[in-house]
């Protein structure tokens, strides 16, 4: 669960952190990425540290690979919101 742990927390310093700038023109006006969107992130991601952790503290390995699975696609979908910048069809 230590990877599951390391990602959340990553991705909640991301999005905290991205809670904190203005952002691009595309994650704010296109994707709808404002700072409430971000910190609302953050705290999913902190949450599932605390799956993660609990997880490990209750020797649960299967409710946490089964979190991490989710955890995963969540993180992706969250990731590839503000990331993507302008495509070529928009120059």
């Amino acid at each position: 669960m230590g990877i599951g742990i390391a990602a959340a927390l990553g991705v909640t310093l991301i999005a905290w952190r991205s809670a904190a700038g203005t952002g691009g023109y595309y994650d704010r006006e296109i994707y709808g990425m404002s700072a409430a969107t971000h910190r609302r992130w953050a705290l999913v991601s902190l949450a599932f540290a605390g799956v993660f952790i609990a997880a490990q503290l209750l020797a649960f390995p299967t409710a946490g690979i089964a979190a991490l699975a989710l955890y995963a696609l969540l993180a992706v979908f969250y990731l590839t919101s503000f990331l993507r910048g302008a495509s070529e069809a928009d120059e």
